[in-house]
């Protein structure tokens, strides 16, 4: 490792050589000066890989000084020493950028401290980060073994995400890869759980987790029941690493009140879980009391185009005479529509505002190639879609709501899995065309990638005809037809689908936020 190259500037530069030759000593190289222009000459003529910077010095100011080297060298952390502990000058020299702001008299320790953690501070994390996965690796392992209830499970997979975005940060791949298999063992494990107790839990339903069609009823409702108004944003597709990736921009805004999880019913597809959020009801339910609104798989035309109807027959049942609109944003002038027209819909305790977006990231992962590359993983994948988010008219509309006061929830109708394992399966022209689930006659699949349900109707699912079934892909399994199967594997492969059972599709967020 190359030698750290510090320049240090104060008027009282000779008063400090206690603590240049403490830095000396631990290798690092200390070129002085005692005035602003000296130190900018400096500064242009060599690369320094730090400054330290006196506040208070004749001539140029400190401050001066620093606005000068961040023009040239925007990238070079800088360090501001002072006597003064006057605020002005501290938030001057924060907006400024500076590294850290250390106050006279500093001891070695101290300047040393800020050193490491702004130079060696990737590193010591990355290190750091390391040695405590590593510890936790076999904790996790233990602990998916005895992991026997939902709440387990939501348990566990928060703490599958928690690693694997702090891992982003480090140097060590195997270690990256380590996490990717045991998240995979996870998701074998937690397929046979739910095959296990999938119908259980529709007959059962207080040893049942939270699915798709109570939540309205029991999460939005009491939150209606204060005096704030209510911005319920259902973002579709989104999964809970990439609510966790663009949390802290919505925190610039919003405190969260509450985090919670809930579990997307079967399928995890759009058609089922969203409109079970919007009608409170199963989609057997839909289907004999509102066969109006619902259209099955293999019926004609668009599968959620009545979600406003469905939600108002809902606020009827649960007797919730609100005043309400609901939104459906697909594209970005709609979005930047709604941000103009916020502040007429101010009258409403009830605005419920579905986003998009994210669904549109995954569908066109498989059409475009230049997405193919800008989402070849997860990590890249909540990337993408957090520069969404940060550039989106989502985040003016979430300002809107803050400034108008409004109570806000963030939620989505199911997530999305990165689809690497193909597995065969034969179905007649009327089976359904998702590739994580399939529901129709004569079925033939391979048992062992798939949850097959013989009975829908004792899981609250409809049936095409009287001898239609559904089979759901577990892990990262797609379905391919067999006649037509190397097609499939090459364009579906390494793609983000949904409608199976996955941690990542099953396991979702509900966030309520306050305006701060």
């Amino acid at each position: 490792m190359s030698q750290i190259k510090i320049l240090w500037v104060d008027d009282e530069i000779d008063l400090l050589k206690p603590h240049i030759l403490f830095l000396e000593k631990k290798n690092y190289h200390i070129t002085t000066a005692n005035n602003g222009q000296d130190a900018l000459d400096m500064f242009d003529e060599e690369n320094f890989d730090i400054v330290f910077l006196d506040e208070n010095m004749p001539g140029i100011s400190g401050l001066e000084t620093l606005s000068e080297m961040k023009e040239k060298k925007s990238t070079i952390p800088i360090i501001m020493i002072t006597k003064s502990e006057e605020e002005l000058i501290m938030e001057e020299a924060i907006g400024s950028k500076i590294a850290d702001y250390l106050i006279k008299p500093v001891n070695p320790n101290q300047i040393l401290l800020s050193l490491k953690k702004n130079l060696d501070h990737s590193r010591l994390v990355s290190e750091k980060t390391s040695l405590d996965y590593q510890k936790e690796f076999r904790k996790i392992a233990m602990d998916m073994m005895q992991t026997n209830s939902y709440e387990d499970w939501t348990e566990l997979y928060k703490r599958l995400i928690f690693w694997e975005m702090e891992l982003e940060h480090i140097d060590d791949q195997n270690l990256v890869e380590i996490l990717e298999s045991q998240k995979q063992e996870a998701n074998i494990q937690f397929g046979k759980f739910v095959e296990k107790n999938y119908e259980y839990w529709f007959n059962n339903e207080d040893d049942a987790p939270l699915f798709s069609h109570n939540l309205f009823r029991k999460k939005v409702v009491p939150e209606l029941r204060d005096d704030k108004n209510v911005l319920f944003i259902v973002i579709d597709n989104l999964r809970y690493d990439q609510w966790k990736a663009f949390e802290s921009i919505v925190n610039n805004h919003y405190k969260v009140d509450k985090e919670e999880s809930y579990y997307s019913i079967l399928p995890t597809a759009t058609q089922y879980a969203r409109n079970a959020i919007f009608s409170g009801l199963t989609p057997l339910e839909m289907e004999k009391q509102l066969p109006q609104y619902w259209k099955n798989d293999t019926d004609e035309g668009g599968k959620n185009l009545y979600e406003a109807e469905f939600l108002n027959e809902q606020l009827k049942r649960l007797r919730l005479n609100i005043k309400h609109e609901y939104y459906k944003i697909t594209n970005l002038r709609d979005g930047k529509k709604f941000v103009e027209n916020f502040k007429s819909l101010k009258e409403n305790k009830l605005i419920t505002l579905v986003y998009n977006f994210v669904d549109m990231i995954s569908h066109a992962k498989t059409e475009m190639e230049v997405i193919k590359e800008l989402a070849s993983n997860d990590k890249a994948y909540r990337s993408l879609t957090q520069s969404w988010f940060k550039n989106s008219p989502l985040i003016e509309i979430i300002q809107q709501a803050q400034l108008a006061g409004y109570k806000l929830i963030i939620t989505t109708d199911h997530g999305t899995i990165n689809c690497k394992t193909p597995s065969k399966v034969i179905g007649d022209k009327n089976t359904s065309l998702n590739l994580r689930y399939k529901t129709g006659k004569s079925l033939t699949y391979e048992d062992k990638d798939v949850y097959a349900i013989k009975d829908p109707k004792k899981v609250g699912l409809p049936s095409i005809n009287m001898s239609s079934s559904y089979i759901f892909a577990k892990n990262d399994t797609f379905l391919a037809y067999i006649n037509n199967f190397n097609y499939y594997v090459s364009y579906f492969k390494n793609t983000y689908q949904h409608g199976g059972i996955s941690l990542e599709e099953m396991i979702i967020p509900f966030i309520v936020l306050n305006p701060k």
